[in-house]
């Protein structure tokens, strides 16, 4: 509880929604010079070639955002997985695995046909990723360039996408994709810990092609390496037998809802503009891993709501497996990435990229 209390008071401190400054914010807006002072450095010392990129014979996405969690990477990630594999590529997945316990240097998660690896071990989103993807080796470790070696010599992939790789320098990459919010693209504006910032928005120099995930695309730019996504909610899923029933299934609903994602607001605005009425919605920090006590705490509210469904995400039933019978009871909405227009150019841009860079 007191963890989930300073997750909440840092994104109020960063979405300003309390008046005055809080204590915490000043002891965080103290910390963030020496945050930025450390990213510099290093972005300079890559910069300069004092840190040398190492090399992999393949290509190589990366996909990746400034700020903090929130921006889709994953959907992102699988839909450029699944599209590459389309195309005829051989593509793998790399992720660093983030809050999976596995201290090991490389983690198979999935085999292209076979889950190996719970997501306590190797973290919730590779998972999804095996999930969602057919025939497409998923890797962990916290070294792409050795999970890649790994891959180029197990399954004979010949394209690498880096999930959440902006920031992982060590790989040289073919296409640099960064992925930004529409509405807020950098936050308050503040790097961490005062800030969702990982990086200054001069590092976007680094872009190949930049996202803008949302509806308000006003005053973007029209470059050609610039495009617009939304995510959508697709289906709704029977969290224990995967039967898929259309989101309209939600229309007129009472319902509760729970979830552990970066961005919450986004998920409740989806049920809400599919017709349902929200009783209740809990939210925990993104990545979060339920406890039985919580699961019986939602329960239990929600037959004190009397509601009709108990809804989650996608993402959030993969750490639900320890919870079967509890998974029957519940629905997990499946959301994926439309663009807004220009989806051909966007795959014609990329092919050409891929097509085009030289190791």
């Amino acid at each position: 509880m007191q963890k989930r209390n300073l997750y909440h008071s840092i994104q109020n401190i960063w979405k300003k929604n309390e008046k005055g400054y809080h204590p915490l914010e000043l002891f965080l807006r103290a910390v963030s010079p020496l945050y930025a002072l450390s990213v510099g450095l290093r972005n300079c010392l890559y910069d300069k070639e004092f840190f040398a990129q190492k090399t992999l014979p393949c290509k190589v996405i990366s996909v990746g955002n400034i700020v903090v969690g929130g921006t889709g990477k994953t959907p992102m990630v699988i839909y450029l997985a699944n599209l590459l594999q389309e195309k005829g590529f051989r593509p793998a997945v790399l992720s660093r695995g983030y809050m999976g316990k596995s201290k090991l240097p490389i983690n198979i998660v999935s085999d292209g046909r076979r889950l190996f690896m719970k997501p306590e071990d190797c973290g919730d989103e590779p998972v999804l990723i095996s999930q969602a993807t057919k025939g497409i080796p998923v890797l962990t470790g916290p070294k792409r360039f050795l999970t890649g070696q790994v891959a180029l010599e197990k399954f004979g992939v010949d394209v690498l996408i880096l999930d959440d790789g902006f920031q992982h320098r060590q790989l040289a990459r073919d296409v640099d994709i960064v992925l930004l919010k529409a509405e807020a693209p950098f936050g308050n504006g503040s790097l961490l810990p005062a800030g969702p910032l990982r990086e200054s928005s001069r590092a976007l120099k680094r872009a190949g092609i930049i996202f803008y995930v949302g509806d308000d695309h006003q005053g973007h730019s029209e470059s050609e390496s610039v495009f617009q996504v939304f995510h959508k909610g697709d289906v709704l899923l029977n969290g224990a037998s995967g039967q898929e029933y259309p989101l309209d299934h939600l229309r007129g609903r009472r319902i509760c809802a729970f979830a552990g994602i970066a961005s919450p607001e986004r998920f409740q605005k989806t049920l809400t503009d599919a017709g349902a009425e929200i009783a209740f919605f809990v939210s925990f920090p993104d990545h979060h891993f339920y406890t039985r006590e919580e699961i019986r705490n939602i329960q239990k509210r929600a037959a004190e709501e009397k509601v009709e469904m108990i809804i989650t995400t996608e993402k959030d039933g993969v750490k639900l497996k320890p919870f079967h019978m509890f998974l029957e009871k519940i629905h997990l909405l499946r959301v994926s990435m439309v663009f807004v227009s220009e989806e051909e150019k966007f795959v014609s841009s990329l092919l050409e990229r891929l097509k085009d860079s030289h190791k």
